[in-house]
């Protein structure tokens, strides 16, 4: 058995904490680890106990969100109330951090960040982490990592089509669910 490597079992961790997001326009997760041990973790969403924009929406106060904590805050200042230190620290998130939580992972002495996915990027923030000397790595998940039964899908999808082909489905129907396959599952055969 090949086991994943650290990055992806860290953005792993990363994109499962999104799960819990509560904010209908993104969900970001974040995983803060030190010596290859998960010592926080965080999504976006509102205060404890707060209303949830998933509940009734966002409060849009110039163009942000104002009810909610994002991914790297929440990790951070979960560390902050425990008394964990993120001195030389890495952070994994799910999208590439804001100007506002750049300047928070740099103040928090966090020296990496690996993000999946670009989201409005801004170069300041590319800038701030430059000149802290933080830094900041793609690393994309591999989403047969977190999907554990992606090739039972992918094998059952397989012969569904196949059955469907010997059944007779015209020609223009198979290749529209094959290329429907082929989104789904980026390795269908």
């Amino acid at each position: 058995m090949e086991r994943i490597s650290w990055n992806q079992y860290f953005m792993a961790q990363s994109h499962l904490l999104a799960l819990r997001s509560t904010c209908p326009r993104l969900s970001v997760g974040a995983t803060i680890v030190r010596d290859k041990r998960m010592i926080a973790g965080g999504y976006n969403g509102s205060i404890a106990g707060g209303v949830h924009c998933a509940d009734e929406g966002c409060l849009m106060i110039d163009d942000h969100c104002a009810r909610t904590i994002h991914a790297e805050m929440n990790a951070i200042l979960q560390c902050s109330k425990f008394g964990v230190p993120t001195d030389g620290a890495e952070i994994y998130v799910t999208h590439y951090p804001c100007i506002q939580c750049c300047k928070s992972i740099i103040q928090a002495g966090i020296k990496t960040v690996y993000y999946a996915e670009d989201y409005k990027t801004h170069p300041y923030a590319q800038e701030l982490f430059e000149q802290a000397g933080v830094t900041v790595e793609q690393v994309e998940l591999d989403e047969m990592i977190v999907d554990l039964k992606n090739r039972e899908k992918l094998s059952f999808v397989a012969g569904l089509i196949g059955k469907l082909a010997d059944a007779g489905l015209a020609e223009e129907e198979l290749k529209k669910i094959h290329e429907q396959a082929n989104t789904l599952f980026t390795s269908y055969v």
